[in-house]
Parts: structure tokens; sequence; C-alpha cells
């Protein structure tokens, strides 16, 4: 990585230049859990998750490998832009090992130059919008020209097959978004992030890291008074305590980025929110006073993919954006943690 150096231009703004993605290509939908679980009324869950299947990594799949289909798809629609990266930021909960980095990985595989500035963050449905704003930062601050920001997410293997809460929802995917200081794209506008660390027991992996390693008792199968059966190396979630906070906490999100954006609701054309389920997404939108036809919904073929739901819609909707719109990218989650950016839309290459 080499910053700016003399009367090299700093750039004033970020621009989002192109989003590509990466599925995995094995599919289940809510039939074939219905086959496997008899005893789940998929009809219902799927009508109010809004989800009726989702893409699911390969037993020898990992999340770099799918952030490296997305990114070398990018790279073969836009052959000039590997040269250009001296940046790659890495976004991603299931990453290929403890250590070493990730991003480090993806750099030799990708054939980028070693002189990329290369890390990983684990942050989790926010995780775009803070790729975003690190992103922009680097540019702006002239320590990076061109960064190549990957959000990769295998969490079906951190879910018990037993643990409908969970099941139903997540599936796996990566994407992969070049951001530049060349005027265009979309411009990365007025961010607010936030965080809430004592709402972190509401969505984790208890155990398998260094708090609590991995032993026979943590591997134990538990099932608690829903039905639910997990280890405590299985994710768990509860949905009621992230449905009120989501309730509570993002509307002041959407009006902390409109103040400070300088912008009221209706100067903001689309709101891109973190995907999470149709029931939670439809309460938020509702309590925000938002049409349904300004907040697009890609969850139905995908479902919940956690780093990736808002890149992932932006490439699936983007083709109703148009120059000039204002596009709001909303994440919240694990953590808890939240942020929201302003994206000042002209166009984005969706590959």
């Amino acid at each position: 990585m080499t910053p700016h150096e003399g009367g090299d231009r700093v750039p004033a703004s970020a621009y989002l230049t192109a989003i590509a993605r990466a599925l995995p290509e094995a599919i289940v939908t809510n039939a074939d859990l219905q086959a496997e679980n008899p005893d789940w009324d998929l009809s219902r869950i799927g009508g109010k998750t809004g989800i009726a299947a989702r893409h699911i990594a390969g037993p020898d799949e990992t999340a770099s490998d799918l952030g490296f289909q997305a990114a070398s798809r990018l790279f073969e629609a836009m052959p000039e832009a590997r040269a250009t990266v001296d940046y790659l930021l890495f976004c991603s909960q299931s990453p290929d090992y403890v250590l070493p980095t990730t991003a480090c990985l993806l750099q030799d595989r990708l054939g980028l130059s070693t002189d990329c500035g290369a890390l990983d963050f684990n942050q989790g449905c926010s995780g775009y919008v803070y790729g975003l704003n690190l992103a922009q930062a680097l540019i702006v601050s002239g320590q990076a020209r061109s960064v190549l920001l990957i959000t990769a997410e295998t969490y079906s293997k951190l879910i018990h097959p037993r643990d409908r809460s969970v099941r139903v929802l997540f599936g796996d995917a990566a994407t992969a978004s070049l951001i530049t200081g060349e005027p265009g794209g979309a411009r990365i506008g007025a961010t607010v992030l936030g965080t809430d660390g004592s709402g972190a027991r509401h969505l984790m992996v208890p155990a398998g890291g260094g708090r609590q390693p991995s032993c026979a008792a943590t591997k134990a199968e538990t099932t608690d008074e829903h039905g639910m059966t997990r280890t405590l190396e299985h994710l768990y979630m509860d949905g009621q305590e992230l449905f009120l906070f989501t309730l509570k906490r993002i509307p002041e999100l959407v009006s902390a980025t409109l103040a400070r954006a300088r912008l009221s609701a209706d100067d903001v054309r689309w709101f891109v929110f973190h995907q999470a389920n149709a029931f939670m997404n439809t309460h938020l939108r509702t309590k925000l006073h938002i049409p349904a036809e300004r907040a697009p919904m890609y969850l139905e073929t995908v479902g919940n993919t956690v780093s990736n739901t808002i890149p992932l819609t932006l490439h699936h909707a983007g083709g109703d954006f148009q120059p000039g719109h204002r596009v709001m990218c909303v994440g919240f989650g694990v953590g808890y943690s939240w942020g929201a950016c302003v994206l000042d839309w002209d166009t984005v290459r969706m590959v």
C-alpha cells in the first residue's frame, strides 16, 4: 500500500463503483427442510420470514472461497481494477482459520500487489456499512486509492440442523465491492455508527473461542423449552430480544443519519435495510413510515446472509436506482452493532 505523496491529489470523497456477488451452488428449500423435519411448520415459518430457500456452502467450501469467486467475477468484468487495488477489507464472522488473517490469503489468491494492505474485521449484520466507512476513511485520508471490500459468510456451518430458530433464516453468500476516489458510482456520504455490547449474548456462538474453549461439555447437545436443539458451539439467537432492539434503536439511527446528512426522509429515495427477515423488516419500515416500494427486500431465495444482505439487495434492486437518487443503507444486529450511511447514486456496475 502506497499513500498519496507530494502533489498527488487526495480525493475529497469515496465512491462505490461496482458490486459482484457469489452464491453457493447448493440450495436448501423450505420443502427440503419440511421433509427432513416433519414437526416443523414451514408454511407458517416461510410466510412470516419471507424466506423460501437459501444457498448453503459445501462441506469444503469456505467464506474465502465464496469471497474469491465474487472478487474474481468483479475483476473479470473490470480487468483493469486488479492492479489498482491497494487495500483489501474482508468482513466475515466465519474466517477460514483462527490465524492467519483470511484477507492475507485472499491477497495472494487474487494476485493483488504485495504493496496492498489487507485485514479482516468481524462485524456481522452491520459489516457492509462499517466496510464502506473504513474504505471511505482510507481513501479520503490518502492512505489508499482503490479498496476491495469483500463480505463473505458461511453461517450454515455454525448452525445445528435441529435448531429451527436459526436454520430457517440464514444462508451463505459473498460479495465484492470496489471503492475508489474517482467520481462516479455512488458517493459515500454521511455515516452514523453505534455499538451496545450489553446485547452480545442475544446472538452468539458461546463456546469454541478463548473465553470458553472447545471440550466434551461444549459439544454436548441440549434441547430447550421451545424444542430447539444445539450445543454451546452452535449459533444461539434470542429472536424476541433482537426484534425489540431493532425497533428501539434503528429508527433513532435513521433519524441521526438524516440529521448528519442534513436531509429529510423524503430526500432519500431508497432505504436498503439489513435483510433480517420479512416480519422484522416490515415492522421496522412501518414504524419509520417508509412505503414498501422505497424499501426493497431480497430474502425469498437467499435468506439472511448477514454482512452480505445490503450489497446483495443493492445488486438485486440497483437497476431501479437512477442518477441523482439518494440511498440509505442501514445495517444492524449481532454485537449489538449498527450503522447507516447515505449513498448519492450515479451508476454502480453490477456484476
